[in-house]
C-alpha cells in the first residue's frame, strides 16, 4: 500500500500564542506578531508543526549524492515556529514591541508626569 502524500499542513500548534511544548519558546501575545500555521513547502515538507522528521525532507533521505543546498532558503524556515525565536536578540524585539505592564492604567499617548519633577 502506497503512503498518501502530506499536502495539508495542520491548523495550529500554538496555545494562546505561545508555544507550551519548547520550554524556551517565546509569547507572541501582545506583540502585533500573530503565530502562523505551519506550511508544506515545495520538497511536500511540512515547515512548523514541530515534528521534525518528513518521509519528504532531503534529512531523511541523505545520501553522498545530496547537494545541501536543497535545504536552504525561506521555505524551510516558519516566521513564528523557528528556533531563532529562543535567541536573547529576538526574545528582547518581541518585548519592545509589548505594551508596558501599566498599560491599562496609563494614557496610550500622553505622558502626563512629563516635566513634573
Amino acid at each position: 500500500m502506497k503512503k498518501a502524500k502530506n499536502t495539508k499542513a495542520p491548523e495550529t500548534v500554538g496555545l494562546n500564542e505561545t508555544m507550551p511544548h519548547q520550554i524556551s519558546a517565546p509569547s507572541f501575545e501582545g506583540t502585533g506578531i500573530k503565530m502562523e500555521p505551519p506550511f508544506v513547502n515545495k520538497s511536500g515538507v511540512t515547515i512548523g508543526d514541530s515534528i521534525y522528521a518528513s518521509p519528504n525532507s532531503p534529512l531523511e533521505n541523505w545520501s553522498k549524492d545530496t547537494d545541501p543546498s536543497i535545504m536552504a532558503g525561506d521555505e524551510w524556515v516558519h516566521p513564528t515556529n523557528d528556533i531563532g525565536w529562543n535567541t536573547s536578540e529576538n526574545r528582547e524585539l518581541l518585548e519592545s514591541k509589548k505594551k508596558p505592564q501599566a498599560y491599562p492604567f496609563m494614557h496610550p499617548s500622553k505622558d502626563v508626569s512629563q516635566g513634573s519633577d
